[in-house]
Parts: structure tokens; sequence; C-alpha cells
């Protein structure tokens, strides 16, 4: 397990601060959504790494570049919240419904949301579903192979269906630069 800790994640400023997880996420307006399922450790990236460990090296840069402005979420077949800025890898299927419930409570006027996948979800309809119950819109970036464009058309579909954006990052090369195009700092 990565006990490691992002300079400028949640954890980070946290520390620095000496205030609570709860009293820095009120300071938060984009929630990033990892997808940490098994595909996600494909590596098809820069290096020969996986996708996942490039997803990773870029969500440092995101955070340090935005301190205490990114809240981090891993999801597989469970969703779990990442103040350390590090996306727990969690193999196993990809209930991204599920992972947009669990990130539902953050839904309020001016957070912004971005979701990053290979996008292939359990449940599409599900997926869909919930998605179109959003106040805000949903970004999403596809992290997954050009020759998949089922995944990459799903995303297309879950952002359009929230009036978000999607982007292509070529297996996760870059991310941290599509994430700020995608992003608007409030």
């Amino acid at each position: 397990m990565n006990t490691a800790i992002v300079p400028g994640s949640l954890s980070a400023i946290a520390r620095q601060e000496n205030k609570s997880i709860a009293e820095t996420f009120v300071n938060v307006d984009l929630v990033v959504i990892v997808d940490t399922s098994g595909s996600m450790f494909t590596h098809d990236s820069r290096g020969g790494k996986s996708r996942y460990g490039v997803a990773c090296e870029e969500l440092t840069q995101l955070q340090n570049a935005h301190p205490g402005k990114i809240a981090v979420l891993a999801f597989a077949n469970g969703t779990i919240f990442c103040p350390s800025g590090v996306p727990t890898y969690l193999g196993g299927g990809t209930d991204m419904a599920g992972a947009l419930q669990f990130a539902k409570i953050a839904d309020v006027p001016g957070m912004q949301f971005i979701l990053i996948s290979d996008g292939e979800p359990n449940d599409e309809q599900e997926t869909l579903a919930v998605a179109k119950t959003y106040r805000n819109k949903i970004s999403t970036i596809y992290v997954g192979p050009e020759d998949q464009p089922a995944g990459r058309e799903f995303l297309r579909r879950l952002a359009a269906a929230t009036g978000g954006q999607t982007v292509i990052a070529d297996r996760a090369n870059l991310l941290a630069d599509k994430i700020t195009t995608l992003y608007l700092p409030g």
C-alpha cells in the first residue's frame, strides 16, 4: 500500500495548516475520479509504465500546481476518497455508476468533476442515469488505447449527458495538461 502524501494534496495542506481533512476540503473546487480497475494496470503508457502509474505522476504535478484545490477519488468495484492525493490502485471491475454516486455528495454549486478512465463501465445505462442527476458538469479524460473506440465513445456520451467536455490523453500521457484544459480554478 502506498503511503506517500503528494505535496499540495488535501492531506499535505491539512498537515501544513494544522487542520482536519474536512476543514481543507471546503476549499476544493475540483473532484478527480480516477478509474483504478484492473485494465488501468495495463503497461502501455510512456516509458512502459501502466496507465495507472502515469496517471499518478500527472496528478502529482497537478496537485502541486493547485494546492488544496483537488480531491481525488479512486474507483474499481468500490470507491474510496484519497486525501493523500494518490489514487489507490484497487484492481477488479469498473463500477463507474457507484463512483459517480459516491462523488455526488460533492455536487454543490461551483464544483467541477473530471472522470479519468479507459471508458468501459460495468453498466453503461446505470452510469449515464447517475450522471444525469448531477447539477454540475462531468468532464472526462480517456486514457485507453487508440484502437478501442467503444471506451472513448462512452466517455464522450457521459460528458455530453452533463454538458461536460471530453479529451483524450494518449494512454495517460500528459494527463495533467488535459486536466488543466478542463479545469478552470475558481
